[in-house]
C-alpha cells in the first residue's frame, strides 16, 4: 500500500524522464500541481506490445519509487530546512568552494547564477560569503518581486538562530546625504533617486525651473567642495594632462546654450502596456530644458593639446559619484563631436543662471546638445581621449536599442551601438488622459524636440485616433539651422465634433529631415524599453 501511495502520483512525472531528467526532479519538489507535467496515458495491444508495455511499467514503477523518495527529501527539507552559520557562508566565497549569499535569515548557492548576472559577475561575487543587504541599498531596483523570485531558485537553507539574534548587520545608508526633493515630481526610485515632474507643470514654462526638472541617477548623489573640486583631462602623448580647479574653469571663454536632455527611458511605460521592458517606468516627463553655461569642451581639449585625428577615437567621462567597488558612472561621445565647435559640447557649471544643483552634476556636468541624457556624465572628475568608446557598463551593456524579436536569452550587446542621438519625439502634457473635457472647443498642450540638433518643423494632432488631423502652432525659442537644441511647446485650439462623447486625441512631430515618428509602440518595442517614441495617445471624455 505505501509502495502504490509513494508511486503511482510519480508515473505521469517518469513518462518524461527520458526528455527532461534534470527539470523532472525540480517539479518533484515542487508542491504546486499546476507545475506537474502532463503524460498520455499507457495503452497495450498484443501479446508483445502487452510484454514490452509491463516491462516499461516495471521501469516506471521503479523510477516512481525512487521519485518517491526525492519527493521525501524535499519535503523533509522544506519542512527542516539545512542550517547554517555566518561562518559556514563565509567559507563559500569562490567558484572552488561555491559561492553562497545570505539575504535576512536565508542562504542561497548563487554560483550558477554569477555569470548570468546583468551587472556583471564582478558586482555579484562583491556578497561572496557574505550578506547581499548592503548592495541592495545600493541597487535598490533589486528588491523587486521577479527578483526575489529567481534569487528563491537558489536557496540552499536558513541561518541559525544565534547568527539570526546576534549578527546586527549595520549598513551605512549611502543615500543619506541625498539632497531634499521638490514634492511635485513623481518618483519612479528613491534609491538611487529617478523622478519626473507632472505633466501638467513641464510645460507650464520654457524654461523648466530647476527644482521639477527631471532627475536620472544611477548612484548616491556625491556632497563635493568646491574649493577642493578638481578635473583632471588626461593629455596625449608629448602634450600636458590638466587638473583644473573650478576657478580654471571659469578662466576660459563662458558659453552659453538653452539645450533639451532627455532619458533614452522617456515613455518606457508605453512600451510596458505592450510587452514588459525592464528599467524605470517613466511616463513623459524624462525630458526638461535648462539654460547652460560653461566652458566649451572643445577649448579644455585643446588646451591640454588633443585634436582631431585621422583614426576613430572617443572622449570618456568619469563621474565622482561611484558604487562600492569604485567603479563610476562613465560614457563617451565621438572625439569628432567634442572638438566641434558647432556641437558646443559644455562642461557646465550653471543651470538657468545658478550654480548646478547637486541632483544635476554639482559642480561640474557635462552637456551634449542633441544627445542622449545618459552622455551627459554629471559629477564630472575626468575627461580622457580613448582609441574605444567608454568601457562603462552604462555605455556598453546598457542604453542600446534592440529588435522586437530580441529577449533576454538572446541579446548580445556588442552587435548593437550605443545610443547618441535621439529619434523626434512628441507628447501631450494637456489634458491628461482619463480627464473630462468641456464641449465646445479643446486646448491640447505638448512637447516636441528631435536629437541631433534637427528642428521640428511641424507638430499633428488628431482628436480621432489618427482619422482627421489638425496642424498645432509651435511656441518656443526659433530653431537654428542644425543647433536645434532645445524642444519646440506647441498647443492647438481645437472645436470638439458635435455629439462626441470621447476623443482619442494623438499627436506625432515631424523634423527637418522628415523624420515622424511611428503609429505604434509595436514595431519599436524593445527589451530595455528605449527609444519609446510612438504617437503619444490621451483619451479624454466630453462633458454632456
Amino acid at each position: 500500500m505505501l509502495l502504490h501511495r509513494a508511486v503511482i502520483p510519480h508515473l505521469r512525472q517518469a513518462c518524461r524522464l527520458k526528455s527532461a531528467p534534470s527539470r523532472l526532479y525540480i517539479r518533484a519538489c515542487s508542491t504546486d500541481d499546476s507545475l506537474q507535467p502532463q503524460c498520455p496515458s499507457l495503452a497495450f495491444s498484443g501479446d508483445n506490445s502487452s510484454t514490452g508495455g509491463w516491462k516499461v511499467m516495471g521501469t516506471l514503477l521503479g523510477l516512481g519509487a525512487v521519485l518517491a523518495y526525492h519527493d521525501h527529501r524535499c519535503r523533509a527539507t522544506q519542512e527542516s530546512p539545512h542550517v547554517y552559520t555566518r561562518e559556514e557562508v563565509r567559507s563559500h566565497s569562490s567558484p572552488e568552494t561555491r559561492i553562497w549569499v545570505t539575504l535576512g535569515c536565508e542562504v542561497f548557492d548563487v554560483t550558477e547564477f554569477v555569470d548570468l548576472h546583468p551587472g556583471g559577475p564582478s558586482k555579484l561575487m562583491l556578497a561572496a560569503g557574505g550578506p547581499l543587504e548592503p548592495f541592495w541599498a545600493l541597487y535598490a531596483v533589486h528588491n523587486q518581486p521577479h527578483v526575489r523570485e529567481m534569487l528563491a531558485q537558489y536557496k540552499i537553507g536558513e541561518l541559525s538562530p544565534e547568527d539570526k539574534v546576534t549578527s546586527t548587520l549595520k549598513t551605512s545608508d549611502p543615500y543619506i546625504d541625498d539632497p531634499v526633493r521638490h514634492p511635485a515630481l513623481k518618483v519612479n526610485s528613491q534609491r538611487p533617486f529617478n523622478a519626473e515632474p507632472p505633466p501638467e507643470l513641464l510645460t507650464e514654462n520654457y524654461i523648466t525651473p530647476n527644482p521639477i526638472f527631471f532627475t536620472r541617477n544611477h548612484l548616491p548623489v556625491p556632497n563635493l567642495d568646491p574649493e577642493t573640486y578638481r578635473l583632471h583631462v588626461v593629455g596625449p602623448p608629448g602634450g600636458q594632462s590638466l587638473c583644473l580647479s573650478l576657478d580654471d574653469l571659469y578662466k576660459f571663454p563662458k558659453h552659453e546654450i538653452t539645450v533639451t536632455l532627455q532619458c533614452a527611458g522617456n515613455r518606457r511605460s508605453e512600451m510596458t502596456q505592450f510587452k514588459e521592458v525592464r528599467g524605470l517606468e517613466w511616463n513623459i516627463g524624462a525630458i526638461s530644458t535648462a539654460r547652460w553655461a560653461g566652458a566649451r569642451l572643445c577649448d579644455v581639449l585643446a588646451k591640454a593639446g588633443h585634436q582631431l585625428c585621422e583614426t576613430e577615437a572617443h572622449v570618456c567621462f568619469e563621474g565622482l559619484d561611484s558604487d562600492p567597488t569604485g567603479t563610476a558612472y562613465g560614457a563617451s561621445i565621438p572625439l569628432a563631436r567634442a572638438m566641434d565647435p558647432e556641437a558646443e559640447v559644455l562642461l557646465a557649471y550653471e543651470m538657468n543662471g545658478q550654480p548646478l544643483p547637486r541632483d544635476h552634476g554639482f559642480p561640474v556636468r557635462v552637456v551634449v546638445p542633441g544627445v542622449v541624457g545618459a552622455r551627459h556624465v554629471k559629477w564630472l572628475g575626468k575627461v580622457s581621449v580613448e582609441p574605444e568608446e567608454s568601457y562603462s557598463h552604462w555605455q556598453r551593456r546598457d542604453y542600446k536599442g534592440f529588435s522586437p524579436s530580441v529577449d533576454w536569452d538572446t541579446v548580445d550587446f556588442d552587435s548593437a551601438p550605443s545610443i547618441q542621438e535621439l529619434p523626434v519625439q512628441s507628447a501631450i502634457t494637456e489634458p491628461k488622459d482619463g480627464e473630462t473635457v468641456q464641449s465646445g472647443e479643446v486646448t491640447i498642450k505638448g512637447y516636441a524636440w528631435s536629437g541631433g540638433g534637427r528642428a521640428v518643423v511641424r507638430v499633428d494632432v488628431s482628436l480621432d485616433g489618427g482619422l482627421t488631423w489638425h496642424v498645432a502652432e509651435l511656441d518656443g525659442e526659433e530653431q537654428r539651422p542644425r543647433k536645434a537644441w532645445a524642444w519646440r511647446l506647441w498647443q492647438l485650439q481645437a472645436p470638439v465634433p458635435a455629439g462626441r462623447k470621447e476623443l482619442n486625441i494623438v499627436c506625432k512631430a515631424i523634423d527637418d529631415s522628415y523624420n515622424v515618428q511611428p503609429d505604434t509602440v509595436a514595431p519599436i518595442w524593445n527589451l530595455r524599453g528605449v527609444l519609446s517614441n510612438a504617437w503619444h495617445r490621451v483619451h479624454v471624455h466630453v462633458a454632456p
